[in-house]
């Protein structure tokens, strides 16, 4: 089978991303490396681009570049990865749609909610997968708890628990760094900071394994360090659509904690709980009966999970193949099998509904806000 045509924008060479994407598209040998925009500064990318063995006149110096040569070409991209500055999200994924290419998007997805639902739109007009990196949603164990939530395997679910906190920006004489600054920069990071950084990783986590939509929320927002105009700490409560109650903590200043994601799923008939640091176990406990470990690649998975096992059990599976396996879901979706688990436009949708529901229930003193896109009330 030929190989797919990839191109990406922005991840150039430090970013903390680009590399993870160009393993991950580059991991099964279904995507080519063939197009890329990978710096704000023409001849840094285009250097940069030559070097990871793309073609120079395929190593463009700017994204509308990209697009105006890429579009004409008969053997055009058949997939363009976004993984620029948040800020840009929104323009240069409505313009590869627009064009007729198909997108994967750096979350946040946009900035604001009537970008999203355009995002959608433009999306269904198109007929173009626009797909958004909610990766750790690729992970095998992830994927099998879904497929047990889905089979009834712990009965109706009551709570989720979900929580995505560090501690890699809580010292506040590092809060200058421009790394760490942005972050916390509305001109930058939009509305939210920490919550819309990290904290729709474990809301949409709790959608994803539930099968179930956010409708409400209340929220809690503090900045912990004086400097900083957005929040570095979040706690937010939600119910969801079926009635399940979700509790969400997500910190940039919780030091000790080093990557901290992990979620625990409460229902009628059991429990599971999954852990980012962790990711080969997914920890279940029948009511009534003894905790116990479901490790990655051992048989008896449900088939989403055994899909996406790529080394045997035992051996560790990192984030570079989460990653991966978007990709993996990618290319099937290109050539026309579209898998049940691949994050979508109305996924990065209804995240920026909820960020900016949770802004507005911080500044109401927690007070419940409607968290639905206006589309989708």
């Amino acid at each position: 089978m030929a190989k797919l045509k990839w191109g990406m924008i922005g991840g150039g060479e430090g970013s903390q991303i680009g590399p993870a994407h160009r393993l991950g598209a580059q991991a099964d040998g279904f995507f080519e490396f063939t197009a890329s925009a990978l710096d704000h500064r023409a001849d840094v990318g285009r250097e940069y681009a030559r070097r990871l063995g793309v073609a120079a006149d395929r190593a463009y110096g700017d994204w509308t570049e990209m697009l105006e040569r890429e579009r004409i070409r008969d053997d055009r991209v058949d997939l363009v990865t976004v993984a620029t500055p948040n800020s840009t999200h929104f323009e240069i994924t409505k313009a590869f749609l627009e064009a007729g290419f198909n997108v994967l998007c750096e979350k946040p997805m946009t900035m604001q909610v009537d970008e999203g639902e355009e995002i959608v739109r433009i999306a269904e007009a198109t007929g173009k997968i626009c797909a958004v990196n909610y990766c750790y949603s690729a992970y095998p164990m992830v994927r099998q708890a879904r497929a047990m939530v889905a089979a009834g395997e712990i009965g109706k679910v009551r709570l989720v628990v979900a929580n995505f906190s560090h501690g890699h920006h809580g010292d506040a004489t590092d809060a200058d760094n421009p790394r760490v600054r942005w972050r916390y920069d509305p001109a930058m990071a939009g509305v939210s900071g920490q919550f819309a950084d990290c904290g729709i990783h474990a809301l949409h986590m709790a959608s994803f394994i539930c099968d179930d939509a956010v409708e409400k929320l209340s929220a809690d927002f503090a900045s912990t360090i004086a400097s900083r105009e957005l929040e570095d700490d979040a706690m937010v409560n939600f119910r969801m659509s079926r009635g399940t109650v979700g509790r969400l903590w997500t910190s940039s200043v919780a030091i000790g904690r080093q990557h901290g994601f992990d979620i625990q799923v409460f229902g009628e008939t059991g429990g599971l709980r999954w852990h980012s640091e962790q990711p080969n176990q997914l920890i279940y406990t029948p009511v009534g009966g003894r905790t116990q470990i479901i490790e990655k690649g051992e048989v008896g998975l449900h088939e989403d999970a055994q899909r996406l096992s790529r080394v045997s059990i035992a051996h560790p599976e990192g984030f570079p193949l989460a990653v991966a396996n978007i990709y993996c879901d990618l290319a099937d979706a290109i050539r026309g099998q579209v898998r049940d688990g691949l994050p979508g436009a109305t996924d990065g949708l209804r995240s920026m509904a909820a960020v900016h529901a949770a802004v507005a229930s911080a500044k109401a003193d927690g007070a419940w806000v409607d968290a639905r896109p206006p589309m989708f009330r």
